[in-house]
């Protein structure tokens, strides 16, 4: 099944389960929301499953909000994905509003949510950007393997260089950088290999 079938019962399903407000929040799926699902969620998973859009939340003072949209997979890590315009997200933005969005996303944090924004321009014109920045959030909770603050100073600092080099890291760039021998490049390297 291709994208556009799979988006149009993605939102029928939703839609389906909703009634009222929430209904019409849920047929309010914009550009950008289904932009960002062909673009960026596509590409990565070819699959819609546990992904919900207009997702209620409460904040602090039991206010409801919709995420745009809401990853809940069945290990129980929650992910709040925002699709931000630059027009609606900022630029009509006062203090108070700014304020605001910064507390709510403080707070669903406190919460246990994992919360990921993603401009509209990079959707519509660097998906790329976007699809790797998501599987950078969403590896570590998905290939059930430990988060990344439980690998050891030598891993971190292997994945540091890694970084700055912008390319495949070898044992030899590991050795040289490090000033340590080749077996323990190697080891260093392969314990970080899923």
């Amino acid at each position: 099944m291709g994208f556009e079938e799979s988006h149009h019962l993605f939102i029928e399903r939703h839609s389906g389960w909703r009634t009222g407000e929430r209904k019409g929040d849920c047929c309010g799926h914009q550009y950008a929301e289904k932009l960002f699902l062909q673009n960026v969620w596509w590409p990565l998973f070819e699959s819609l499953d546990h992904l919900h859009p207009e997702y209620e939340v409460y904040d602090w003072n039991r206010k409801s909000q919709f995420l745009d949209f809401a990853f809940l997979p069945p290990n129980g890590v929650r992910f709040g994905m925002e699709c931000d315009g630059y027009q609606s997200h900022i630029k009509d933005m006062d203090r108070e509003k700014f304020s605001y969005a910064l507390n709510r996303d403080t707070f669903l944090t406190g919460m246990g949510w994992r919360m990921l924004h993603f401009s509209c321009d990079d959707i519509q014109q660097r998906p790329e950007v976007c699809t790797m920045l998501l599987q950078l959030a969403l590896a570590p909770y998905l290939a059930g393997k430990p988060a990344v603050n439980e690998l050891s100073a030598e891993e971190k600092d292997v994945l540091r260089l890694a970084w700055q080099l912008g390319k495949p890291i070898r044992p030899k760039d590991v050795t040289d950088h490090f000033r340590i021998n080749f077996r323990t490049a190697r080891k260093v390297l392969n314990s970080l290999c899923f």
